[in-house]
């Protein structure tokens, strides 16, 4: 459970693209062209969240050049896409930040999140996140994905810290 946490410890917040960042949809369209949405709420909070000196982190399975340009727009340095091994890659982010677990909130919506979730300090999903997902988490966002549940987490992290 969420009251049970001690959110000052949050140090880094890693997400999950497809179904969290996002709602999950690829829109194609007729040459070709991929579109994904991204909340603008979202954003807001994600660039914000780095003067709390908490550390946002983007670990995807997928490969968009869509996603390298909002990262860049939300000025998110830590961005690792096409990964089958979330668990590998964060591990080396945390090493890179000298954290631990302990320091981490994730947040994510499908089965391949599970592995760095049962790790994590916090971890969340959008409501819409599969039923797997929803029995592991400590936090399940009214919002869901692409809809402000990334927002949502960052402003009860936030809250708890003032």
């Amino acid at each position: 459970m969420i009251k049970d946490k001690d959110l000052s410890k949050i140090k880094m917040l890693v997400m999950d693209v497809d179904g969290t960042l996002t709602d999950g949809k690829i829109y194609v369209g007729d040459n070709g062209e991929v579109f994904k949405a991204f909340n603008v709420k979202d954003g807001y909070r994600l660039i914000s969240i780095q003067k709390y000196n908490i550390t946002p982190v983007i670990i995807t399975g997928k490969k968009s050049e869509i996603l390298a340009k909002r990262a860049a727009e939300l000025k998110i340095e830590e961005v690792y896409q096409g990964i089958e091994n979330k668990l590998e890659i964060l591990d080396k982010v945390l090493d890179k930040y000298h954290l631990t677990y302990e320091n981490v909130a994730y947040i994510g919506d499908d089965v391949n999140d599970i592995d760095c979730m049962k790790q994590c300090y916090l971890n969340a999903c959008p409501a819409d996140a599969i039923s797997e997902v929803i029995d592991v988490v400590d936090y399940v966002c009214k919002a869901t994905g692409g809809n402000g549940a990334v927002r949502e987490l960052i402003d009860l992290i936030i809250r708890s810290n003032n």
